[in-house]
Formats: C-alpha cells, sequence, structure tokens
C-alpha cells in the first residue's frame, strides 16, 4: 500500500458520502468527495480532469439517483446517473489503472427469495430505479476489471433523507403510525458501510491477489420496517425522545408507485471470507444514530 492511500469519493451530499468525509483522518487514508457542480458524473470529460486533478489511487461511486418512485417518471435522470454516470467513473478508473468500488443496491431482486440473497441469484428489478443501478453494475464491470461492486439495502444516517429520521420526525407529532411489517430487510448505517469501504480499499492496496467481483454488504442482523420503527422508539423514548406505538400493516396497505422487494435481506459470507469485512449488527448503530439525532433534535432536517 502507499504511505498514503488516496481515495477519491464521486458524490457529496448523499448519506455514505458524507459518511465518508466524517470519518476520523488517519495518516495512511486520504479522502477527497467531490459532487456537483465541481463534479457531475453524468460529463465525461469532468469526470476525466477530476480524476485527473486529484489522481487517486482508488475511487468509490457513491453518487446515485435513489428516488425509487420518481425514477419511473424520470427514467432518463435515474439512469443518466445509475448507469452512465457509473460507467464514466469505471473508465476512467480503468484509463488510469486503478480499482473502483461502486455502491449498488438489493432492489436488484424482486424480493420473491425465501431466505437471504447471494450474489449468485438471478436479478429482477421491480422498477426503473433497481433497473437503472442493475444497468450501472454491467456497465462497471464492463469498463473496469478491477472493480468491487457492493449492493447494500436500507440505508439510514443522521444526515439526508432516510427512514429512522422519517420516523423520528413523524413520531414528534404523533402517538400511533402504521409501519410495514410484510417487508424484511438489513437496516444499515451509512458509516458502517464508510468504514467497510476504507476496510476493503485497504485490503485492496495491501494484497494485489484480490477477487473482483460482485459483493453483498449490509448489517448484521434483519428487521421488517415495523420491527425497525419499534426499536427506533424504543431507543428514543428511552432517551426522553419522540416515540411512538407501530401499528403493524401490509404492503397492500401502504401503496406505493413501485413495488418494494418483500425480502430484501442479503447474504454477506462472501465479503466476509475474502475481505475480512463484517458489518455489525443493525441494533447497536441504530442506537448511536438515534443518540446522535436526539442531541440536536436533527430529524426535522
Amino acid at each position: 500500500m502507499p504511505d498514503t492511500l488516496n481515495i477519491l469519493v464521486a458524490g457529496r451530499a448523499g448519506q455514505v458520502a458524507q459518511a465518508l468525509a466524517n470519518l476520523p483522518a488517519t495518516s495512511d487514508v486520504a479522502i477527497s468527495t467531490m459532487g456537483r457542480p465541481e463534479l457531475d458524473i453524468c460529463d465525461a470529460a469532468m469526470v476525466e480532469a477530476a480524476v485527473a486533478a486529484v489522481a487517486p489511487d482508488m475511487i468509490v461511486n457513491a453518487a446515485a439517483y435513489t428516488a425509487v418512485d420518481q425514477a419511473e417518471s424520470d427514467s432518463a435522470a435515474a439512469f443518466a446517473v445509475n448507469r452512465d454516470g457509473a460507467a464514466n467513473l469505471a473508465r476512467a478508473a480503468a484509463a488510469r489503472r486503478i480499482p473502483i468500488l461502486h455502491l449498488s443496491t438489493d432492489y436488484v431482486f424482486d424480493g420473491t427469495k425465501k431466505s437471504p440473497y447471494e450474489e449468485i441469484d438471478p436479478v429482477a428489478p421491480l422498477g426503473v430505479y433497481g433497473a437503472s443501478k442493475l444497468a450501472g453494475e454491467q456497465e462497471v464491470a464492463a469498463a473496469n476489471a478491477a472493480h468491487v461492486i457492493l449492493r447494500t439495502a436500507w440505508v439510514y444516517s443522521p444526515v439526508g433523507k432516510n427512514f429512522l429520521k422519517t420516523m423520528l420526525r413523524v413520531a414528534d407529532g404523533r402517538d400511533e403510525l402504521g409501519v410495514v411489517g410484510d417487508q424484511v430487510g438489513n437496516p444499515t448505517s451509512a458509516h458502517d458501510i464508510a468504514v467497510g469501504l476504507v476496510a476493503i480499499a485497504r485490503r485492496i492496496a495491501d494484497d494485489e491477489n484480490w477477487t473482483p467481483g460482485v459483493y453483498h454488504m449490509t448489517a448484521a442482523g434483519e428487521a421488517s420496517w415495523a420491527d425497525f420503527a419499534a426499536f427506533i422508539f424504543e431507543t428514543s423514548g428511552a432517551l426522553g425522545g419522540p416515540t411512538a406505538h407501530v401499528r403493524r400493516i401490509t404492503s397492500a396497505e401502504y401503496p406505493t408507485p413501485v413495488a418494494r422487494p418483500a425480502n430484501s435481506r442479503l447474504d454477506c459470507a462472501k465479503l466476509s471470507a475474502e475481505f475480512g469485512v463484517t458489518l455489525p449488527a443493525w441494533e447497536g448503530s441504530t442506537r448511536a444514530c438515534v443518540e446522535q439525532l436526539l442531541k440536536t433534535k436533527g430529524w426535522s432536517v
């Protein structure tokens, strides 16, 4: 590994990008986050110029179009970012002969499997968002042999828009909430993803015998949305924050423009075996996030 591993993170406003930027500084890793307007990944020339200016040892693509329902009526924008932008980054990395770590999603699956999804399972996205992310995976793999595609799910953090913050905000004015109980997945902290990304980057830099490909990276443990909400409120209430009773409802009772996978659980054994990375259990990381938000009432922004 070089004395300092320089990582260029595409994306600046997203949850994982901000988590990467906020990691404690270390002498062996330097993280540069870049986003619009300085870096628009849909502009190939801009990507090439940014990579030339930073001269990174590795690129992390944390930029994405993530508006799942809006993507149905805005497919051009979703594919421009999630497919074409990802391809631009992968090509720029390949031109410099450096690896790319690319974040993807559980939405590449249709959720009909009864057990956690493995990387070899057939993909079948239910909507435009999932299809655009799958296309991005394919473009990255085709453009740069030195790729690690990391599917994650149910991401939350103290910043941006996410389920955890929404629950606290809504509970601040209500005693009971209906929350879907028939969709199950792995609530995953953006901070834990960031720590995992850096660990993978270090391993790649230290050992040239790593295996490119698709990997799953989510928190340990599983929950339904209703389970997740109940734990959030239990934690918050114990600390004097917003809390509410969770009324479990079905997906049919909470219709959305795009169906969500009933099973979003991802099997992360391959990641652990190859890179020695296992993310912590979701409960502890959720508790830490709630505690941080309660200090500043950060759920309202």
